[in-house]
């Protein structure tokens, strides 16, 4: 480098830093003015938030229909153009689309996690009859409560999908990863002695983030589900304990109580379930 250009960068060093960092804005800005990478959306008055989440401040809204320039992907979320000038994250499962339903609602917008509990090598409790897994019955419940909420356009992530083992510690992870919304385990009680027990329970952990959820599942549970509702708890287990999102933990019912089981085993117990979950999930959303 000769001595007249070093003396020059020398003495317009802030100019040269200055149009730098327009020159680097100006290229990004370029690039996602003219990127022709576009979605439409699925629904009316989707909500444009700040960030990528529900927690994050409104901006605006779009419409179905509406085809918008993606400018970045995160957590499931895309920071788009829209309007020319405007900008903002909207979901991605609500663009590309068709629903059921017209307008979008905070549970549409929701990242909801659901726990099917055990799995693989760990079959859970056991029934009366031995070959009745809890294992079994959280997955089905989990099922149809997953089919529910994704009706009402949420965005759901199953801790596990078929009979496979999921660590504990896994399951609390995936929640926090992806800044669920919401997290819902599944499990089903056991008493020391065959038709000892009975009744669903709801548990929590964290009372601040997690205890007003509780309480509205636990209040359509017991409105919506034929079974003695023993309330909302305290729980120490690890998948509520270790997670930072609002989380809870549902004993359904006595697997090993007759009574308790022919509840556990209808199909029409899981819809009243899905249900119950579904309603309180809006209920809390909003």
């Amino acid at each position: 480098m000769n001595v007249n250009l070093r003396n020059f960068i020398k003495k317009n060093q802030l100019q040269l830093i200055i149009i730098s960092i327009f020159l680097i804005a100006t290229i990004g800005l370029t690039y996602a003015l003219f990127s022709d990478k576009t979605v439409r959306v699925g629904l009316d008055n989707v909500t444009v938030r700040m960030g990528p989440s529900l927690s994050y401040s409104k901006t605006g809204t779009v419409n179905s229909g509406k085809r918008v320039t993606v400018i970045k992907k995160q957590a499931g979320w895309l920071r788009v153009r829209y309007d020319d000038d405007h900008f903002g994250w909207i979901p991605s499962w609500l663009t590309n689309r068709k629903f059921n339903f017209k307008s979008a609602t905070n549970l549409s917008e929701a990242t909801i996690v659901l726990d099917p509990g055990h799995g693989g090598n760990d079959s859970g409790a056991l029934g009366i009859n031995q070959k009745h897994e809890e294992k079994t019955y959280t997955l089905k419940t989990a099922k149809l409560v997953q089919k529910s909420l994704e009706a009402k356009g949420a965005r759901v992530i199953m801790t596990r999908s078929n009979d496979e083992y999921v660590g504990l510690a896994a399951r609390a992870s995936l929640s926090n990863k992806h800044k669920a919304d919401a997290f819902i385990s599944f499990h089903y009680d056991s008493a020391p002695e065959n038709n000892s027990g009975s009744g669903d329970t709801t548990y929590y952990y964290h009372k601040k983030t997690s205890l007003k959820l509780a309480e509205l599942v636990n209040s359509q549970l017991k409105a919506k589900v034929n079974l003695n509702n023993r309330g909302v708890q305290f729980g120490d287990f690890e998948v509520i304990r270790d997670n930072t999102q609002p989380s809870l933990l549902i004993e359904g019912g006595y697997i090993n109580t007759a009574k308790d089981f022919k509840q556990i085993s209808s199909y029409q117990y899981r819809k009243q379930v899905a249900s119950a979950v579904t309603t309180a999930l809006s209920q809390f959303l909003n």
